[in-house]
């Protein structure tokens, strides 16, 4: 496999589509047909709108906490190209764009950070799974789907992301042993933005690269450009491929950045530079597959007007959707699902709230 090249204990990525949207390997260039490359576009745009959508909801206090995705979109719409239908997704909370390519309904993405946990209840033929806010335990999940998958023969592989910050965490080395161990079909993303919160990559671990983590579970890793949405569909399309065979995990690195804030309730002006920002801007993902997508007669002013128009109206109708019929939830919903049988505490708490909402009218 082409991945096996790249030695993770060193700096080297692969990088197929430069910052001006021109080929540059061509050898690895996976050649995407029109319908697919504008597909990929069509989410991108549709994330890029939904995302600041969902910071102006928030702020207006429409919505609750939400992670916005501006920067990561790249990585996360190539490695849901290169999954298969039948493959899962174990997804961390910063997994929007990836979400959304794999066929998961904006409105139920919206109503989970309304705060709504019903917006979690995918339709389960897509095999995601819900937001994981929990840091590192998508992997170990991950893991464990993956030799379920071994074990009943189900041809499946399983993606699961993870942060920069994440890969300091116990569950991310004891997922990766334990799928290492029973070469389970398990390919883990790492989406390394640079930042964990307001802790840098620098002072999260001393390795290298983040890939290199690959080299003590002996299996193969490899670096990838994340703000290159060709780089990262033809890593994980030859990774699924790889750990779909029988050859076990794999572990990608992708290297990208956040270009706001850790979620609406951080200030990233605090711990890093407007320069710093305005570097990567300028490497942002959006802008080179604009420019690959219009050199190649693709995109023309017209078509991103269009695409643009219809995703705005997707995003506004969505959340119009969570304000007037989804977002009301149950009162006992809040109770209910912590243990088969209620606690006389929770009992308690409920009935005080209740109690609560009806003197106040509510």
């Amino acid at each position: 496999m082409f991945f096996k090249k790249y030695d993770p204990l060193k700096k080297k990525q692969l990088s197929i589509l430069d910052e001006t949207g021109k080929i540059v390997d061509t050898k690895n260039d996976p050649k995407l047909d029109k319908e697919t490359l504008m597909g990929m576009y069509k989410t991108f745009v549709l994330t890029r709108i939904a995302d600041q959508r969902a910071l102006n909801y928030q702020r207006q206090g429409r919505m609750l906490t939400f992670p916005p995705t501006r920067g990561q979109e790249a990585i996360q719409i190539g490695l849901a190209q290169a999954m298969e239908k039948q493959d899962w997704l174990s997804p961390y909370f910063r997994d929007l764009a990836s979400m959304l390519h794999r066929g998961v309904r904006l409105d139920q993405i919206f109503l989970y950070w309304y705060g709504n946990e019903w917006g979690n209840h995918f339709d389960p033929t897509l095999n995601t799974l819900p937001v994981n806010v929990v840091i590192g335990s998508q992997i170990p999940i991950g893991a464990g789907l993956a030799y379920a998958s071994q074990l009943l023969n189900k041809n499946q592989v399983v993606l699961a992301t993870i942060g920069d910050g994440g890969t300091s965490h116990g569950e991310f080395y004891e997922g990766l042993n334990f799928a290492s161990v029973y070469n389970s079909p398990l390919v883990v993303l790492i989406q390394n933005n640079q930042y964990a919160i307001s802790t840098p990559r620098s002072k999260a671990t001393k390795a290298e690269t983040l890939a290199q983590k690959a080299v003590a579970f002996g299996i193969p890793g490899i670096q990838v450009d994340g703000n290159d949405i060709l780089a990262v569909y033809k890593a994980v399309k030859e990774a699924v491929d790889y750990a779909r065979a029988g050859n076990g995990p794999v572990l990608i690195e992708a290297i990208s950045y956040r270009l706001t804030a850790h979620t609406t309730s951080d200030d990233p002006t605090i711990y890093r530079s407007d320069e710093e920002v305005a570097i990567w801007e300028a490497k942002e993902p959006l802008i080179r597959f604009k420019k690959y997508l219009t050199d190649l007669g693709y995109l023309t002013d017209e078509v991103q007007a269009q695409i643009e128009k219809e995703a705005e109206a997707e995003v506004i109708a969505a959340f119009d959707r969570i304000e007037n019929e989804l977002g009301a939830m149950p009162l006992e919903d809040i109770f209910k699902y912590m243990y088969a049988d209620w606690t006389p505490q929770l009992r308690e708490q409920y009935e005080a709230h209740k109690k609560f909402l009806e003197e106040a009218g509510k």
